[in-house]
């Protein structure tokens, strides 16, 4: 088995708003085409001593701009290599036919697992209960028929337009008891103000991961000082090419470097993404 990163931000930039593209002003036209060229990314995971990268695509054209077309967008990126990378895409929270248009993803265009992100699209994750969203019902019943995994943001986001109020995790507990089939991934693992969140969430629903995604590695264990405890339940991601993240490989290398015992590195780097995103 090879490492996972289970959060990388492989999107179409162009639909990016510009004031959202402006947190990625640095990004050079070198690696703007990395990010569109399939190929040239897989020479990036090679060089950083990665196998396989779940590709984090979701639709938010409040605030960042990503529409449904995201979607045929990781779907066709991930083909290149459906070995090495995961494709996962986004629905609305008020979507009128989640289901058919869920299905369709999964069959047409190869996504494996469905991101929503509550200070992006401006909801919270249990807005079914009092009727707010009552499609969002029908997105969790269903990810839990087809086995799709949800990556939930979770913490908060610089990002301009986004609400952090709709980042707080425990509005997921809700999900996890009504949908106790669902696997959910609680993103950034609720970074910086509800880590205990996460964590509870993550230690009491067998089917909740934290992952630790946009975490500066050497402050993973400030922030989680128990990650050893609970690296059954937790996997790696890097948030790549996020604000504050500019290289998978020097990512990958500093949590290596946390001192951790093997079993649990292990864990986290390699057999825990396979069971959230099984080999296709």
């Amino acid at each position: 088995m090879g490492v996972t990163d289970c959060h990388v931000h492989i999107s179409p930039i162009e639909e990016m708003r510009p004031e959202s593209r402006a947190l990625l002003a640095r990004l050079d036209p070198g690696l703007i085409a990395t990010l569109a060229e399939p190929a040239r990314f897989l020479e990036l995971l090679d060089a950083a001593g990665v196998e396989r990268a779940v590709l984090i695509n979701y639709v938010s054209p409040e605030v960042i701009g990503y529409t449904e077309k995201a979607n045929e967008f990781s779907g066709r990126y991930a083909r290149a290599d459906p070995k090495r990378l995961i494709a996962v895409g986004g629905i609305r929270p008020d979507h009128p036919n989640p289901r058919a248009e869920l299905l369709r993803m999964q069959r047409d265009l190869g996504i494996r697992g469905i991101k929503l992100h509550p200070p992006h699209q401006l909801f919270f994750p249990n807005d079914y209960v009092d009727g707010k969203h009552p499609h969002l019902a029908e997105i969790y019943a269903t990810c839990e028929e087809l086995a799709l995994p949800i990556v939930f943001h979770t913490g908060t986001s610089v990002f301009p337009r986004a609400r952090n109020r709709f980042g707080e995790p425990l509005a997921i507990e809700d999900v996890a008891i009504d949908y106790p089939d669902l696997t959910i991934v609680l993103a950034h693992a609720g970074r910086p103000l509800w880590m205990d969140q996460a964590t509870f969430l993550a230690r009491r629903f067998p089917h909740v991961w934290l992952e630790v995604s946009g975490i500066p590695p050497d402050r993973l264990l400030h922030y989680l000082p128990r990650l050893a405890e609970f690296g059954g339940k937790t996997i790696f991601g890097t948030d790549w090419p996020g604000p504050g993240v500019r290289d998978i490989g020097a990512n990958l290398r500093a949590f290596r470097a946390l001192g951790l015992p093997r079993e649990v590195e292990t864990a986290i780097l390699e057999e825990n993404p396979r069971r959230v995103f099984p080999p296709g």
